[in-house]
């Protein structure tokens, strides 16, 4: 959040502005004294050259715009609490409404109690513990690769649930028959199902994602042999491995650990810890990427 003049420390914010504009998306967060400061949705899409290109919009455009939108929504929604939480001890709830949908909305600021996730050891984790070859355990659950696809999105819907989090969503993933991911807290959950030789569709892979920051409530850890892969600073997950005898390959700023089926995902920015793993069914075939 960018401060626009006199210091923004302990101003008590009202509402929020999201606009899509000639020139990319921007955002006003006012206060209770009106003044506006203006947020910085950072990310890649959000700002271009307003001297574009005159093609006449493709159809998927508005559903694109719709999807962007909500994500910016999210965006500010998590940066705003971060900075209520860390200057006034409070959280931020917005309730968004729209004034011209897809490119323009207003959203009405609820100060309430900080989540309890906040504090360590006061919510447990929601652990996904990946057992190559085999799959991931989760709470009360199991996502093995003999998973049917429908078994699958049905796990996926109890995860939401207990989570209380939006139902899955599913989208296009190039390689794979169908993908629908979860929110875990402020991480996701991701499965990726594939038609077998059998004409059956079954899990191929599993994918946990987590930015970097407060995890959420519940916050996602994925562990495999013990190793906390997106907690632990990522020099000293890819040490433990090679330590236990795994073959650990750097390909385009990933690691690959082809013995066990097993990607990491490389930090974002100055970031230390991986922002994803994803473990694939042997028997799924193509690389890991």
């Amino acid at each position: 959040m960018r401060n626009q003049g006199a210091t923004g420390y302990g101003r008590v914010p009202v509402r929020v502005l999201l606009h899509g504009e000639p020139a990319g998306w921007r955002s006003v967060v006012v206060d209770k004294d009106g003044a506006e400061q203006h947020a910085d949705l950072g990310g890649p899409g959000v700002l271009w050259s307003e001297n574009g290109r005159d093609d006449p919009e493709p159809a998927w455009w508005a559903r694109r715009l719709a999807e962007t939108a909500a994500a910016l929504r999210r965006r500010v929604d998590e940066t705003l609490t971060d900075r209520t939480f860390a200057e006034l001890g409070v959280e931020a709830e917005v309730t968004w409404f729209a004034v011209d949908e897809p490119v323009a909305w207003e959203g009405l600021v609820t100060l309430r109690e900080p989540d309890p996730a906040r504090f360590p050891g006061r919510v447990p984790p929601f652990v996904v513990t990946l057992e190559p070859g085999r799959g991931a355990l989760l709470p009360g659950a199991s996502l093995l690769f003999t998973t049917l696809a429908q078994d699958a999105w049905t796990t996926l819907t109890a995860v939401a649930e207990r989570c209380r989090t939006p139902s899955p969503v599913a989208s296009f993933v190039c390689g794979w028959d169908g993908t629908r991911t979860v929110r875990v807290g402020r991480g996701s959950l991701s499965l990726s199902t594939r038609r077998g030789h059998d004409g059956v569709e079954r899990i191929g892979e599993i994918h946990g994602e987590r930015r970097p920051g407060w995890g959420g409530n519940p916050e996602l850890r994925v562990r495999l042999d013990g190793i906390d892969l997106l907690d632990e600073p990522a020099r000293d997950v890819v040490t433990l491995f090679r330590d236990l005898g795994h073959e650990v390959v750097a390909r385009s700023g990933l690691h690959v650990l082809p013995a066990l089926g097993l990607t990491l995902y490389p930090p974002e920015g100055t970031a230390e810890r991986f922002t994803a793993a994803a473990l694939r069914d042997p028997l799924a075939g193509g690389d890991h990427h």
